[in-house]
């Protein structure tokens, strides 16, 4: 791959959005989220998704609970399975380190559920191996492709020498996030060139700790999740810089930092992360619309303590005004938005 295709999810943070259609509902009946503002269940702000979105939500939903003595319980489905538990009213807020797909918004829709999507972070996917593992410095967007696109494993390609010379003539073992996660369907869409599409003989967990422990037990492992997983066990993995084959920049391989997500030098694992809430539950229920309040707020200086890169200048301020307004859909319409910062998107929205 020696261009970066346009239409890869990836983005130049501060310069660039990930691209996903919108929809909105007018449906504002009966759902089970709103439902939820009614006896016990009103005390409980149910939150799911996400794996790599979690570790914000749960340093904010320990604030937020000391604070406001209120309860938060936040499960860990990955973000198409946080997704479904949303559109079926489970939960008021849902985790996504994607935007939402036509699917699940028709699903929302059929429920007569409408949301807010809200960026709160940005993110860089993290590509690792063992510690141990002595010739891997860095890896080819074409490198990863030809590891992980479907038809690797039907063409048996399965040991290091077939993917660069000069490596080992042993089997590496592929690890990476389940296929409910969005972490996978950003990875696929940006390395193999279409979502949810890959090989299926990788282990799989939407416990990115999982992967960690599998990458990091494994001389001959190799596997990818949210960089701040890898920075909580650095001392365990050894991360690869990529090279997105773009010899226009003339940067060649670069690993992923807090400063090269920031500055859109890290291509094209970097990503917008993004939670979503129900504008029933937020209209009937005081505490869900406190959450968010606090999470888009005290919640910024959180971010970077989860190992997660801010948004850029008055962002939050507009994602606030954004869910104050109860702008329904998503940002991201019609394939790709390389080149708009979130501001502009959120200008246009009428946030």
């Amino acid at each position: 791959m020696s261009k970066i295709n346009q239409t890869t999810f990836f983005l130049t943070l501060c310069t660039a959005c990930v691209p996903v259609a919108c929809s909105k509902s007018e449906n504002h009946g009966a759902n089970a989220g709103a439902a939820q503002a009614k006896g016990k269940a009103a005390d409980i702000i149910r939150i799911d998704g996400s794996s790599t979105v979690y570790p914000i939500t749960q340093i904010v939903a320990e604030d937020f609970e000391k604070a406001k003595q209120l309860k938060v319980t936040i499960g860990v489905s990955g973000t198409g399975g946080g997704f479904k538990k949303f559109c079926r009213g489970e939960t008021v807020i849902s985790g996504a380190s994607r935007p939402i797909k036509e699917t699940e918004r028709k699903a929302c829709a059929d429920a007569g559920i409408d949301f807010v999507e809200l960026p709160v972070a940005y993110d860089g996917l993290a590509v690792v191996v063992n510690p141990d593992n002595e010739w891997v410095d860095s890896f080819t967007v074409e490198e990863l492709k030809k590891m992980w696109a479907p038809e690797a494993a039907q063409q048996g390609i399965k040991k290091w020498s077939q993917i660069r010379s000069g490596w080992p003539d042993e089997e590496f073992h592929l690890f990476g996030p389940g296929v409910d996660s969005g972490t996978y369907d950003y990875f696929t869409k940006a390395i193999v060139g279409k979502e949810h599409s890959s090989r299926g003989d990788f282990t799989a967990s939407e416990d990115d700790n999982v992967l960690v422990q599998g990458v990091s037990s494994d001389e001959h492992g190799v596997g990818f999740f949210g960089f701040a997983y890898y920075s909580e066990n650095k001392d365990k993995l050894k991360i690869v810089p990529i090279d997105d084959g773009n010899d226009d920049n003339g940067a060649g391989a670069i690993a992923p930092s807090l400063q090269s997500v920031a500055d859109g030098t890290y291509q094209p694992l970097s990503r917008p992360i993004f939670i979503y809430a129900n504008i029933q539950a937020a209209d009937a229920r005081p505490e869900v619309v406190s959450f968010v309040h606090f999470y888009l707020s005290e919640g910024q200086p959180l971010v970077k303590e989860a190992g997660y890169i801010p948004l850029c200048g008055t962002a939050y301020d507009m994602v606030q005004k954004r869910f104050d307004n109860r702008i329904k859909g998503s940002l991201f319409e019609d394939g790709s938005k390389v080149g708009a910062t979130v501001e502009e998107l959120l200008s246009k929205s009428g946030s």
